[in-house]
Parts: structure tokens; C-alpha cells; sequence
């Protein structure tokens, strides 16, 4: 039996992710009992919601979404006990099989051993990757509605309390939207279609084809650039921690020299100010997450003096004294030279408050839409991220996973509140993932993981990841292209750092 409940978690961001998966399982459970002729594909997240659409191509109803909110809500109402428990492997597989959920058979095919883990509500079974909330009651609020093509399932942002509006995710979900159709030509759309091809050996050209398909994504910011080469001087790129923001800010680089356009790249950390300066976070240490931490006048004043053609000795940022020293000299001699900076607040006009908006071309690039554990088990953009962290702090810093994981949250805090709300007002988006990638830092991640013992508060979180990464096939790093932005993660980059 699944001993979670609500209280479990108190106000942490654990609770709102075991709350979502909770939810994300009524879910299922209620078309498998409202809807039982459809199956449901998840998509990205959107806020603090989650766009699904009907499988098969037909578009949802107001009836269908209807009897689903009716469903859910009985489900909740009858506050019926969620377990889990082992079934034997082809009861499971007929099971899924009979169900219509041909993913997760797939993937059981594909990963499955004699006995496969899965969590019940009444007759509803479903694979079982993480824990869930040990009742339906304990579901407080939520909504399901028509959107675009599907629905969607919103939920309160801590696992608790009301869902607020929904937010313009416009430039998210169009990007999310192009990936979606990149999925249907590729005809791959889960981890057991990747574990299927890396088991019959034709995972090469998958690799070669979704890269090719990221950098047709960073060429078309470049031409779009291009287009508004007579005003853009500045190129901001930001996203929050682990999004491959260096090797896109580098490979767009290339794609702008394609088309006559020098990028000259300049390092907000460059500008932060002595420590003493910044302001103080709640445990009285210096925010440097914050804007207030960089000397935003200097880095205007310097860019002014850049647009107008002076001569300007850029600051180079000694983190083991605190203190900005001299270094390198630039002047942009032509028109077609322009500044490229990359840095958390790229996105927020307060940092570069002098320069007029139609020399700016910001640029947001995240980890936003991936492919699925199955067709309605999404994998989260922020697990993405963290397994990317935790992998280049451990080859790169010399970091333990345990540590990566005990500032995670004060990571994904940072990111809200200096990222995140701004990400619509970008010119571009850019999808940095890959659907290849967990597959890869699978391989370094696991030993890693299972080096973190009982009793260490990342001890759960440990085992919740081991057990979502067991649903994927190892795939050896030396498939990985050389500009790669998962060689940013992993090593042997063609790029420097």
C-alpha cells in the first residue's frame, strides 16, 4: 500500500509534484471509466497545467471534457483508496494490451522483468514510476477544460489552495506545437519506441535526425535575427539552470556567421557586485540569483559605449576574491557585429533598461516539451533538468549528486521568480531537449543516484528518479554528436567553455 499522504510533504515542492502525478492518474483512471473508446496523449506543461489532446486526430468536445471534470470529481468525492502493488509480467502486458495503452505495453517489452510494479484505483491499472498520494480525497482542487486542440488539467501551484489564471503561454505552447509534429513524422513518441530502437540497433540515424532537427530550430531564430539585422544590436539569451544556454548561445553563433553576422559574446557574470553589495536571501547569505547582485548601471553604460563605437575594456569577475579586474578590449567596427549575452535575466527589460527595444532580441531556451514515459506520462521538464545538473556538477565541479540535489530547490526558486515570468515576452523560444538524452545521462546519473544512503533527506528523491530512469535503455555517450548541447552535460564538446 502506498503510504503518501498529503501531509507527508508540508508546503515543499515535493508535495506539489506527487499531487500533479496524483492527479495526472485520476486523470486516466476517469476516461478509462467516462471515455473508455479514447486514449489521451500528454503534452507540455503550461504553467500550472498540463495540455493533453485525444489520441487518433479527432479533436476533443465540450461533451467529452465534461463527462471527464464529472468523472474525476466523483473519483475524488468517493475518496477511494490509491495502492500499489506487483503483477506478474504477462498479466500485466495482457492487461495494458486489452486496455488500448499499447506505450506502456511497449515499454514493458521493452524494460520488463518477471514482475512489474503498477498502482490500482478499483479496476484501473497503470505503470508505476513514482508515488502517489494514498487517496483520491486528498485531491483539493483542479480543472479540466477546452484548449486548442485538447484540454487542459490545471492545478494549484503547491498542491494546495486555489489555481489561479491561466496564464499566456502562446509562444510556449506554438513551439510545443512544432515538436508535436516532429513526433509524428519521426513516429517515435515514448521511451519504449527509443529503447525498441536502440535494441535493434537503428538508434544512430533517430540521433542524427533529432539533432538536425534542434539545429533547423536555431537557424530560423538566426534568420529571424537576420530579418531585423538594422536595428538588433543586442541578442539576450536566457532560461533557467541546466537548459544548454552556452552551447545555444555558440551554435547560434555559427548559424549568424552563415549569414554574415559576427556575435561577439559578453558574461553577465562578469558584473556581479562584491557579495557585501547583494542583497541578502532569507538565510542572511548574499541572493545572487537576484538582478540587484549584477551592477546593472555599469553593464548599461558599457553597452552604450560599445553601440556608439568606443573602445571598451570588458570586466572579468574573480570569484575566489569577489572583485572585477580588467579584461579583454572590443569595439564593433561594422554593422554587422553584435552582442551576445547570455544570463538568467535576459528576459527582464530592468537589466538593460537604456537600450531602446528594437535593438534587443531576447531569446528564452528551456528544456519544454520531451518525449513521454508513455502516451499519458509526461516526463517532467524539471527532472530533465536536474539529471543534466547533477551529471555536469559531477564531471565538471566535482560536485556529489546529493549536494546538487540539496540546492535544487533554491535553484528552481531562483528560476521562478527571475525567469520564468518573463519567458513569454521573448522574440524566440528554443526547445533545448532531445529525445534521445535521458537515455545518456542514464549512464552517469544511476551510480551517482544509488551513492545516496537512507537518512540523507535526498534519499527518496534518489529512489523516485532510479525508479523513472529504470523505465529507459542505457545508450553509450559516443553516439552523441560532438556539438551536441547534451556534450555541455556530458563532456568532449567541440565548443570551449
Amino acid at each position: 500500500m502506498n503510504e503518501l499522504s498529503i501531509q507527508t510533504f508540508g508546503g515543499s515542492r515535493e508535495k506539489a509534484a506527487v499531487y500533479r502525478r496524483t492527479l495526472t492518474f485520476l486523470i486516466s483512471a476517469a476516461v478509462h471509466k467516462a471515455l473508455p473508446y479514447r486514449n489521451i496523449y500528454v503534452h507540455q506543461s503550461l504553467g500550472n497545467a498540463y495540455y493533453y489532446t485525444f489520441t487518433g486526430g479527432q479533436n476533443a468536445s465540450e461533451d467529452e471534457v465534461g463527462k471527464l471534470k464529472a468523472e474525476t470529481r466523483r473519483l475524488i468525492d468517493l475518496d477511494i483508496e490509491i495502492f500499489s502493488r506487483d503483477l506478474e509480467y504477462r498479466e500485466a502486458l495482457d492487461y495494458f494490451l486489452e486496455n488500448k495503452q499499447d506505450d506502456t505495453a511497449l515499454l514493458i517489452r521493452q524494460r520488463g522483468g518477471a514482475r512489474i510494479k503498477v498502482n490500482q484505483l478499483n479496476d484501473f491499472i497503470d505503470l508505476y514510476y513514482a508515488p502517489l498520494l494514498q487517496r483520491t480525497g486528498l485531491i483539493l482542487s483542479f480543472d479540466i477544460s477546452l484548449y486548442h486542440e485538447g484540454f487542459l488539467l490545471r492545478f494549484p501551484y503547491d498542491g494546495g489552495g486555489g489555481l489561479g489564471n491561466i496564464p499566456d503561454n502562446s509562444k510556449i505552447f506554438s513551439v510545443c506545437e512544432e515538436y508535436k509534429k516532429w513526433r509524428r513524422i519521426s513516429g517515435v513518441t515514448s521511451a519504449g519506441h527509443i529503447n525498441g530502437l536502440i535494441t535493434d540497433g537503428s538508434i544512430d540515424e533517430f540521433i542524427c535526425i533529432n539533432e538536425a532537427f534542434q539545429e533547423k530550430q536555431i537557424a530560423f531564430i538566426a534568420d529571424e535575427i537576420y530579418k531585423r539585422r538594422e536595428n538588433v544590436k543586442l541578442v539576450l539569451i536566457a532560461g533557467p539552470s541546466s537548459s544548454g544556454k552556452t552551447t545555444t548561445a555558440k551554435r547560434l553563433s555559427i548559424q549568424l556567421k552563415v549569414l554574415g553576422i559576427e556575435a561577439m559574446a559578453i558574461s553577465l557574470d562578469d558584473y556581479y557586485l562584491h557579495p557585501d553589495k547583494a542583497p541578502k536571501d532569507e538565510y542572511g547569505k548574499p541572493d545572487l540569483e537576484c538582478l540587484e547582485a549584477l551592477d546593472v548601471d555599469y553593464i548599461n553604460k558599457q553597452l552604450l559605449d560599445i553601440f556608439d563605437g568606443k573602445d571598451v575594456t570588458l570586466p572579468v569577475f574573480d570569484f575566489k576574491t569577489c572583485e572585477r579586474k580588467d579584461g579583454r578590449t572590443i569595439r564593433l567596427k561594422e554593422r554587422r557585429e553584435l552582442l551576445l549575452v547570455e544570463g538568467i535575466h535576459g528576459l527582464n527589460d530592468t537589466l538593460t533598461h537604456r537600450i531602446k527595444a528594437e535593438n534587443k532580441f531576447k531569446i528564452y531556451a528551456s528544456v519544454l516539451a520531451q518525449i513521454n514515459i508513455d502516451d499519458h506520462n509526461r516526463v517532467s521538464t524539471r527532472d530533465n533538468r536536474l539529471l543534466r545538473r547533477i551529471v555536469r556538477d559531477n564531471r565538471f565541479r566535482k560536485t556529489s549528486a546529493l549536494n546538487t540535489m540539496a540546492m535544487w530547490e533554491s535553484v528552481q526558486r531562483g528560476a521562478e521568480q527571475h525567469i520564468f515570468r518573463f519567458e513569454n515576452s521573448a522574440d524566440a523560444v528554443f526547445n533545448s531537449s532531445l529525445d534521445y538524452e535521458i537515455h545518456i545521462l542514464k549512464c552517469y546519473v544511476e551510480p551517482l543516484l544509488r551513492g545516496i544512503k537512507p537518512g540523507c533527506p535526498e534519499y527518496n528523491e534518489a529512489v523516485r528518479l532510479l525508479d523513472f530512469l529504470d523505465k529507459f535503455n542505457m545508450l553509450p555517450a559516443r553516439v552523441v554528436p560532438g556539438n551536441s548541447i547534451l556534450r555541455e552535460f556530458i563532456g568532449e564538446s567541440d565548443f570551449k567553455y
